[in-house]
């Protein structure tokens, strides 16, 4: 392979001579693969426009074989270069045009070229020299790490330096004098309402940005919030997707198997019956069969199905499995991760606030380590779970909505979870209370779809 770049110093003085009032150019690298019978000249030119200099986001290079004849064209002017693979001539004409890099490793020794002077044109020819080089190496690019996946490195450095924050605040106080402290209650008294107008500036704030991350769901019609770019969470998705593999690599059932190709058929049934749902047609839905006695199954936002076959085995026929499914599908279909991942970003945003106040407030590290540990669990048993379980009754409801379009018996879905209850009762299992869970009981759950069968069979 050769490259063809670079001028030689007396041309390129000249040509530097002629370019000095351009500004903003960065570089022009020319590659040029040769053959005997057939050359081919790959160009990446990449230069910003500037006053003087009108460039065609158009411009290319055109090889033709034997004699290779390269236009390039712009706004006002033209220029052509010649190439002859017999006679190794190189013709340029040229009113204007970029400055070459000339900055390449591993150079070998220049061939002069022959100059052939130009009759037709005013001004005089220029000739370039070709160098040979035997590799080029350019730096790989670089990419910024999404927001989402900075939020989550950075998250447990969050609570530290609200910690830090909080504490300097306590120690910063207790250590000031009292009259110091007095006179620094009188100002607060004296700026109370500036204190206070700062507050409300900064709750709008906040009122403003909920509202304006909210989504009205095409499926349900319900607002919801979403904070993370759909971007961004396909990367998290592709993630989280790649780590599921690596752990369930070696217990992967063959796409020969039966259980494989029965859970394939319900899961394809079902989206070919669903086509007209948004959503259901723009993801790629990929099934993997889990050999694992969990009684689980759930579907990435990105369209990958996880089953167990636990669940193949709870199951007693197609429709109560069509109907899991069908409330798996409806999980991504309705976006719940990305809203749930969106809700905990906000909740964690203002769980800062509340644990550097803590933390301040507190007199004692014990009092404070305590008080954060309230705040945690009471965000997690009035906000968390109750949001969870509120997703999982909205993915009942448009799951069995799914399965009643495909055909399949819904009452087999409300008999499932009557079986899961008895199953949990035989075997000894305590019954904890629905608000310690982040899914609703098996009874409040099949009493809910016994309320909903009815209405999915008789349609909106």
């Amino acid at each position: 392979m050769s490259f063809i770049y670079g001028l030689q110093s007396a041309a390129r003085n000249c040509f530097f001579f002629r370019f000095n009032l351009l500004t903003n150019w960065r570089k022009c690298n020319t590659q040029a693969v040769t053959s005997r019978d057939f050359h081919q000249v790959k160009i990446n030119h990449i230069v910003n426009k500037s006053l003087g200099l009108g460039v065609n986001h158009g411009d290319r290079w055109t090889p033709l074989p034997e004699n290779f004849l390269f236009y390039r064209t712009f706004n006002t002017k033209r220029k052509g270069c010649l190439l002859s693979s017999r006679s190794k001539e190189i013709w340029m004409i040229s009113r204007k045009c970029t400055a070459w890099t000339d900055s390449f490793s591993r150079q070998l020794p220049m061939k002069n070229v022959p100059v052939v002077p130009a009759h037709s044109m005013s001004h005089p020819l220029n000739c370039l020299p070709t160098r040979d080089i035997r590799s080029f190496h350019t730096s790989p690019r670089c990419q910024a790490a999404p927001a989402p996946l900075l939020l989550m490195i950075l998250k447990p450095a969050q609570k530290l330096l609200a910690i830090i924050v909080g504490r300097g605040i306590r120690k910063w106080w207790q250590a000031l004098p009292p009259n110091k402290k007095e006179l620094f209650k009188e100002s607060l008294r004296k700026n109370k309402w500036k204190l206070f107008l700062g507050l409300s500036s900064f709750g709008l704030l906040f009122v403003v940005f909920y509202f304006t991350h909210l989504e009205v769901s095409p499926v349900t019609g319900r607002s919801k919030l979403l904070i993370l770019g759909k971007e961004h969470f396909r990367l998290l998705s592709e993630l989280e997707y790649e780590a599921w593999m690596e752990e369930f690599k070696n217990d992967m059932l063959t796409e020969k198997d039966a259980r494989y190709v029965a859970v394939k058929a319900v899961v394809h049934h079902l989206i070919e019956c669903n086509q007209d749902i948004p959503g259901i047609s723009e993801i790629n839905w990929i099934i993997h069969v889990v050999d694992s006695p969990d009684i689980n199954a759930f579907v990435l936002p990105n369209g990958q199905v996880f089953v167990f076959t636990g669940l193949l085995n709870s199951v007693t026929d197609i429709h109560q499995l069509s109907f899991l499914l069908g409330h798996e599908i409806a999980h991504a279909v309705l976006e719940h991760a990305a809203e749930k991942a969106s809700l905990v970003h906000l909740l964690d945003f203002l769980g800062l606030i509340f644990l550097t106040t803590i933390w301040a407030i507190c007199p004692r590290d014990s009092l404070a380590l305590l008080g954060q540990w309230i705040q945690s669990k009471l965000q997690e048993f009035l906000f968390d779970r109750p949001y969870s379980r509120t997703l999982e009754a909205e993915a009942d409801r448009i799951g069995l909505q799914l399965a009643a379009k495909a055909c399949v018996d819904v009452r087999a879905s409300s008999v499932f979870w009557q079986q899961m209850e008895f199953a949990e009762s035989l075997h000894g299992h305590p019954k904890l209370p629905e608000w310690l869970s982040t899914h609703p009981s098996h009874g409040n759950r099949a009493e809910h779809l016994d309320r909903l069968i009815p209405q999915t069979l008789t349609g909106p």
